[in-house]
């Protein structure tokens, strides 16, 4: 492996130890829950799931999207970590 390639990689290594450097705008994931698979979605700073809590009321989160926004909490702005309003449609 050439030079060049091993500080790349360590550059890598470098930048995953700082996830702060990262900020994700869009997602879409599988997720598997107690009760079923959903898909969610994050456009933006909004966020939206197929789960019946989410679909059934108005309060704009359910345990998929908190958890997610929990996870990638240091990727995410401010705005996208404590959202309560649903995605924006992409069709």
């Amino acid at each position: 492996m050439n030079s060049s390639m091993i500080s790349k990689i360590e550059k890598a290594h470098r930048y995953a130890q700082e996830p702060d450097r990262i900020k994700i705008q869009g997602l879409t994931a599988s997720f598997h829950g107690g009760h079923d698979d959903y898909t969610v979605a994050m456009n933006g700073d909004h966020w939206e799931c197929t789960c019946h809590t989410y679909e059934a009321h108005t309060i704009g989160t359910c345990s998929h999207i908190m958890a997610l926004q929990e996870i990638l909490k240091n990727m995410l702005s401010a705005d996208a970590r404590f959202a309560l309003e649903p995605a924006e449609a992409t069709t």
